[in-house]
């Protein structure tokens, strides 16, 4: 019996590990869970985890730069639609994406998964080239925030580093930045009448990009290490499975109608209207299944000259989780 730490959100896909429900065969499991950028900083800067929740933009980074620590597993444990992710100043005549071109856009690290599906999506949907904005990193809402990796750009690539005593937030709200790309609100939001969403309805453009691409964007993967993979080839199909059982029991809870197990008077209704749009298992794991999105993204991290060159599906993921199963 191996003693492993594993290091993931506790959200209602990942919650059964958690609770017992579902165990990883052949381990015993300290769970640790936390915010995500605390995770993946602990994961990749030091290594601490044997399984952790990772980004999938900076896991693909570092295989392709031969530093991954990681072997993936494609538990896709956060996936996120990003049209509601861009916020704009509405006082500079930004109405459309188009109109994104010349300005300047804070995002909290260049390489994060969120503004890599952004940046494709503009240029694929939109036009705009990621050549044609000035990205400006730095913290949300913390001043001082230094970059999670370093990066080598193409020089037709601008990226500049925000204040030292600044935040994006701050440099939105003040008109120092037009827009800023982030999964999590700006503080201004809501507060100032120049600050708002690009895509105010973002669900619409969101299930209409989803209609026409089939991409329900992945965010975060499993990895585990490349050292405890090699010594138990077991492993990763074992860790695979636990997260496919406790996804499953996820989403039998949202089925449950007799006494809602959500708190959410009409998630029925809204289950009912994703898979219509979506099919049944519209949170999908697997490579296979998740192909188109795994290879938009690999499209997107090289036109963001993040990657250099494509890199093989087979260096990001345990070979044995690419087999079919049934568990």
């Amino acid at each position: 019996m191996l003693e492993l730490s594993l290091a993931c959100q506790n959200t209602d896909r990942t919650r059964a590990l958690f609770d017992g429900r579902v165990t990883v065969d052949g381990c015993r499991l300290n769970l640790i869970t936390g915010p995500a950028e605390e995770l993946f900083q602990r994961a990749f800067r030091h290594e601490e985890f044997d399984i952790s929740e990772l980004s999938l933009s900076t896991h693909l980074l570092t295989t392709a730069r031969g530093q991954s620590r990681y072997i993936g597993v494609p538990a896709f444990v956060s996936r996120s639609f990003r049209h509601s992710a861009i916020y704009i100043r509405t006082d500079r005549g930004i109405d459309t994406p188009a109109d994104l071109r010349g300005r300047r856009i804070g995002v909290p690290d260049f390489q994060q998964t969120a503004g890599v599906w952004v940046r494709g999506m503009l240029a694929e949907e939109y036009g705009v080239n990621t050549a044609d904005a000035v990205w400006v990193t730095g913290g949300l809402e913390q001043r001082g925030r230094q970059v999670r990796m370093p990066l080598e750009l193409p020089p037709q690539i601008r990226v500049e580093a925000a204040p030292a005593d600044q935040t994006l937030a701050a440099m939105l709200a003040d008109g120092e930045l037009d827009a800023i790309v982030s999964p999590r609100a700006p503080s201004c939001f809501g507060r100032q009448a120049t600050v708002a969403r690009l895509f105010p309805d973002y669900r619409a453009a969101e299930e209409a990009y989803y209609a026409k691409c089939g991409v329900f964007p992945p965010m975060h993967l499993i990895g585990i290490r490349r050292s405890l993979a090699h010594a138990h080839p077991w492993l990763p199909v074992n860790v695979y499975a636990a997260f496919v059982k406790a996804k499953a029991l996820a989403m039998a809870d949202l089925a449950i109608v007799d006494t809602l197990r959500v708190t959410h008077p009409w998630i029925t209704s809204e289950i009912e209207r994703v898979r219509a749009l979506m099919g049944d298992d519209y949170w999908r794991y697997g490579v296979a299944e998740n192909r188109t999105e795994l290879e938009a993204l690999l499209r997107y991290a090289q036109a963001d000259g993040l990657i250099r060159e494509p890199v093989a599906l087979e260096a990001l993921f345990a070979k044995t989780t690419f087999d079919g199963f049934n568990f």
